[in-house]
């Protein structure tokens, strides 16, 4: 018995079908990648805040968080028909009104699509604050926000400092001493 009778047969490939071959796969990677969803990184501590310019709800010029570099900032999502929003509003005017001579800064971005409730939920509650409008959600889609009230608190380098999901009791000591310590530097 011979060698050549125990090997088996080489299959006759033409020239053209491996460079044919190689094309397919490549196209089909192409295509596979351009399926693909961009998913955003993360929104969280220790990330720089998203950068946002929304009109304010007072009129004038729009408020970029950018241009409130070197303050301390809690930007805050909401919305009018949101129980918790409502209920957490008051404190968060307190804690504004106390630490805004500090050097404290508030944004309240309402998600609603009329401005109409959101006017009369500030007149209603009296809230002295900046609330801004964000009727697409692009900011809120943005910051990857879950539900409402969603905040997060932005130190003077534009940092993520923390998020916080769901309502708060803004006036407590223990938010209030955390924001004086950012405003100090710590």
């Amino acid at each position: 018995m011979s060698d050549e009778a125990s090997s088996p047969p080489e299959a006759a490939t033409p020239a053209w079908v491996r460079p044919l071959i190689v094309v397919a796969v490549v196209l089909l990677g192409i295509g596979i990648l351009s399926l693909r969803e961009d998913v955003a990184a993360p929104v969280a501590r220790g990330v720089v805040a998203p950068v946002f310019t929304l009109p304010s709800l007072e009129g004038g010029p729009p408020v970029a968080l950018e241009e409130l570099r070197g303050q301390v900032v809690l930007v805050n999502f909401w919305a009018t028909w949101c129980k918790p929003c409502e209920d957490e509003m008051p404190a968060m005017d307190r804690l504004y009104r106390a630490l805004k001579p500090e050097g404290f800064e508030m944004l309240a971005i309402s998600v609603d699509e009329e401005t109409d409730p959101v006017h009369e939920f500030r007149q209603r509650l009296g809230v002295s604050f900046p609330i801004l409008l964000d009727p697409a959600q692009n900011v809120a889609g943005a910051y990857q926000t879950t539900g409402f009230p969603e905040s997060l608190l932005v130190d003077q380098d534009g940092m993520i400092v923390e998020r916080y999901i769901g309502p708060r009791d803004w006036d407590h000591a223990t938010y209030a001493e955390r924001i004086r310590r950012l405003m100090q530097g710590g």
